[in-house]
């Protein structure tokens, strides 16, 4: 893929770009075989590749310049704003979008937050594309509440130019730290959820909840990963799962219509969680439920757990991995799968050590982010006889 951005040294996120695609593709096979050595090689199914160009489903652009003249993209390493409005990742409704947002931006007075002087207000706009109804989520982050009035004057602005916004959120962020969001935020729109459709299966963001960056390449992983699940069924004619670190439920509702017992999906955030109850209402799943917990917290006992322990569970952590304690509960309890979905290698590898006695199964590497060393592994693990 050619970019502009890249060949002129303005930006150098996409690190692997100048490799051949397919030359990258087996490269992360390569990286995930070397990374995960007690996943025999024969175990390995073929990668899921990715679109290589307009595959982002989310935009997060530093604001630089000014108010006259805003910049959306990035700093530079002497922290001058610039732009990447036209990075070849986003889709052309993001891509179309920038525009009408910098000029909103200028209507409504925002002044862009210098980091040097710490003076301005607007930190970051973040924009999420909702691919199958072509709709748009926005947020901007604020260092405070000065030029909130500003921005809802001019909303009806922003609608007008952008017929497909359907969330507009205010974060505020006031910490002078490169942290993108903060812990208050301010819904201006009727709507406070996107509607993201995987596999035709609604699942609603809400402006803090956590969304697979590319949809696609998601939809075929909670593909994969219900597939995986419906050819056990067949071992165990009555399970139940825990969905752990379930997010907006993803693998959690696709499980539902091959597990036959009972689906609990966990997840630290309630927005998160209220996003996935919405889903199953509307899909009438009875088979079910959402609580709003940390991960470790539910497995060791800090929720209010069922008395039978699940034959399998799925597991999705963050980049750190699922952490010691739960390794341990998991290797010592009577659960009989493991499905783990990891985003990093080394952490999944170090897991599945703490893990002794699960062999894994199979495996496969979904390409959720081309053009960098970065990818997602799912891995099914049963335990030893």
């Amino acid at each position: 893929m050619d970019c502009t951005y890249f060949q002129a040294g303005l930006c150098r996120s996409c690190t692997w770009i100048e490799r051949s695609y397919a030359q990258q593709i087996a490269d992360k096979q390569s990286a995930c075989c070397a990374a995960l050595p007690s996943i025999a090689a024969d175990l390995w199914e073929a990668p899921v590749p990715s679109a290589e160009a307009g595959f982002r489903n989310k935009a997060k652009m530093v604001v630089g310049g000014s108010a006259a003249q805003p910049v959306l993209g990035i700093t530079d390493a002497q922290g001058q704003a610039v732009d990447l409005t036209a990075c070849p990742l986003y889709p052309q409704a993001l891509q179309a979008a920038f525009s009408p947002i910098g000029e909103f931006i200028s209507r409504a007075g925002l002044e862009p937050y210098d980091v040097a002087v710490r003076r301005g207000e607007l930190k970051f706009v973040l924009l999420t594309h909702a691919e199958h109804s072509g709709e748009l989520g926005v947020r901007f982050v604020l260092r405070s509440r000065q030029s909130l009035a500003a921005l809802q004057t001019h909303l009806p602005v922003l609608y007008a130019a952008l017929p497909g916004l359907a969330v507009v959120s205010v974060n505020l962020q006031p910490v002078h730290q490169a942290i993108l969001e903060g812990d208050e935020e301010i819904i201006l729109s009727p709507r406070a959820s996107l509607t993201m459709q995987l596999n035709g299966m609604n699942l609603h963001l809400r402006p803090r909840s956590f969304f697979q960056t590319n949809t696609q390449v998601a939809a075929a992983l909670y593909r994969t990963a219900q597939a995986w699940v419906a050819e056990l069924a067949p071992q165990n004619d009555y399970f139940d799962a825990w969905d752990l670190f379930c997010g907006v439920g993803g693998f959690a509702l696709h499980l539902a219509s091959v597990v036959r017992g009972q689906v609990t999906g966990i997840e630290v955030s309630a927005e998160a969680i209220a996003s996935a109850q919405q889903s199953a209402a509307e899909l009438g799943l009875d088979n079910v439920r959402f609580q709003a917990l940390a991960a470790d917290a539910f497995a060791l006992g800090g929720g209010v757990v069922p008395a039978k322990t699940p034959a399998i569970v799925v597991v999705n952590p963050p980049r750190r991995g699922q952490g010691a304690d739960l390794c341990r509960w998991l290797d010592a309890s009577s659960v009989r799968w493991v499905l783990y979905s990891s985003c990093n290698p080394q952490s999944l590898a170090q897991d599945l050590a703490r893990m002794p006695s699960f062999a894994p199964q199979r495996a496969q590497l979904f390409d959720m982010f081309p053009h960098t060393s970065h990818g997602e592994v799912l891995v099914l693990l049963e335990r030893k006889l």
